[in-house]
């Protein structure tokens, strides 16, 4: 499994229904799971972005299904970045030319 990091910012219509958050944390882990992924960690933070979502998936193509269909719903918009472990990492260093 590939680890991803999505990154999240309210909407305004995310912010204007902040309270409701959780919950729709809690739905979007029972969708994550829907689609074979698993959520590692989920941290709400102060900076740049809203929320920061840790989590595995089997492929590029199912991490971003999942996050456009989390941000279709309107209450955020959202960045998702493959993460690398140094052992991956050091997989990708070695085909280098």
């Amino acid at each position: 499994m590939a680890t991803y990091i999505v990154l999240a910012n309210f909407t305004d219509k995310g912010v204007h229904e902040a309270k409701d958050t959780i919950k729709r944390a809690d739905k979007f882990k029972e969708m994550a799971k829907a689609a074979g992924v698993t959520i590692k960690e989920m941290y709400w933070t102060i900076g740049t972005c809203d929320i920061v979502t840790i989590c595995e998936a089997p492929d590029d193509e199912t991490a971003t299904a999942l996050s456009l269909s989390v941000a279709a719903r309107g209450y955020i918009r959202t960045q998702t970045l493959r993460a690398f472990s140094a052992a991956e990492i050091s997989k990708v260093l070695d085909k280098m030319v």
